[in-house]
């Protein structure tokens, strides 16, 4: 895995992130004080288990013939005063039968980002 490197700049709170070739930017909300220049972190933290999802099921799908044609992953979070609840849909395209949409649901469960996140994280901090 590339190493991801993030640094503010002159704006309040937008931040640069650098991942091997590709630049990205996060921010806060403008009603938070920030000017929107990118997404929040829990966005991106939701973009990853989205496309996560999306290339797991994709995967699993061409491996078995499925005839999928496209997949669609909607994610929204709620912070509550004990969790970060994530509620993820499927929207899954072809002729699928039920019992190749109920695979590819179960399949959505096993994205490595779904696993990273199910279990335990452990963050290690130190001064550079």
């Amino acid at each position: 895995m590339r190493p991801v490197n993030v640094f503010g700049d002159s704006a309040k709170f937008r931040q640069n992130i650098e991942i091997g070739p590709h630049l990205l930017h996060a921010d806060e909300p403008t009603e938070l004080g920030g000017e929107d220049a990118g997404p929040e972190p829990h966005e991106f933290l939701l973009a990853a288990l989205g496309a996560c999802t999306s290339m797991t099921v994709k995967m699993y799908a061409e491996r078995k013939n499925y005839p999928l044609t496209s997949v669609r992953v909607e994610l929204r979070g709620d912070k509550t005063a004990d969790a970060f609840i994530i509620h993820r849909e499927l929207f899954l395209e072809g002729e699928l039968s039920e019992a190749e949409r109920a695979r590819l649901l179960e399949i959505a469960e096993k994205c490595p980002v779904h696993k990273t996140l199910s279990n335990t994280i452990r963050i290690e901090t130190k001064l550079g």
